[in-house]
């Protein structure tokens, strides 16, 4: 059986990035499928290829850097994971929860995670930016599953505002002062890699799902886990399945991200430049 890391594994982890990048900034940010673009965005950068870490986990996504990019992304400095991973490329939940443990370790306080999702609300559109304030996971399944770690939190937490209230709040004020406006809703966690019928669709709307997507739910609960503030921005880049029947999914993704990627790259930037983890609770 494989030995599941335990707390000095992520701790060496976490020195072995150390040493590359120096003093760690306080702002982690998770970059999902399309929107790997606002890695450009980041200067003065050091890269790390997951590949390159001992003991880490390897992106096998397409569309996924696999890389860790460190650097200023508009006035701030950032840790951004230019790929994320995935249950259905074959890692269990347990391993999920690697990343978000080693970001801790590095002491990230702020977690921005973002994501390409389906719009299942009628009144989403695609190219709709949703600020996520819950989620939905009927997996029956948690990354805290099996032994826990006492180093990081407490082994019953509460999942109550997961999505810290004060960074949605700002992340919707910031896309005002740009000239849009932001979708708020709840995230509904499909395993995928199969995209969801479309009776599927219909029970997760009567559910109260807004978005679906196959990423996202297992690291905002280990992040809940080890007391982490969280903002969730998701990228509507489809219709959902009961919307758009006998459709290319994948050419729908590709098109909004011509469109709306560097709407996306301006108000990630503003809100990174905006945050003040002092004010945050």
């Amino acid at each position: 059986m494989k030995k599941r890391p335990d707390y000095e594994c992520y701790r060496k982890i976490a020195d072995h990035i150390r040493e590359r990048i120096g003093t760690p900034p306080t702002v982690g940010v998770v970059l999902g499928t399309c929107l790997g673009e606002i890695e450009n965005e980041i200067m003065d950068k050091t890269e790390i290829f997951y590949k390159d870490i001992p003991g880490f986990l390897v992106s096998t996504a397409p569309g996924h850097a696999g890389k860790l990019v460190c650097g200023t992304l508009g006035n701030r400095r950032v840790l951004c994971m230019a790929g994320r991973f995935h249950h259905y490329e074959g890692y269990s939940f347990e391993e999920l929860r690697m990343p978000v443990y080693v970001f801790k370790l590095l002491g990230i306080r702020t977690l921005i995670l973002t994501n390409a999702a389906g719009a299942v609300n009628l009144n989403f559109e695609t190219g709709d930016i949703c600020v996520i304030k819950d989620h939905i996971n009927l997996c029956g399944v948690s990354p805290q599953r099996g032994e826990n770690i006492p180093e990081f939190g407490e082994r019953f937490f509460s999942m109550n505002d997961v999505y810290t209230p004060s960074l949605r709040k700002l992340a919707k004020e910031t896309a005002v002062e740009l000239g849009f406006s932001l979708q708020e809703g709840t995230y509904f966690f499909a395993p995928g890699p199969q995209f969801e019928t479309p009776a599927e669709i219909r029970a997760m709307r009567l559910l109260g799902a807004d978005m679906v997507g196959m990423s996202t739910v297992p690291e905002a609960i280990t992040a809940a886990h080890c007391r982490m503030d969280v903002l969730c921005l998701s990228l509507a880049t489809n219709l959902s399945a009961d919307r758009v029947l006998d459709h290319d999914v994948t050419e729908d993704v590709n098109q909004v991200e011509d469109v709306v990627s560097g709407r996306f790259r301006s108000l990630l930037t503003a809100i990174v430049n905006r945050l003040d983890e002092g004010d945050i609770s």
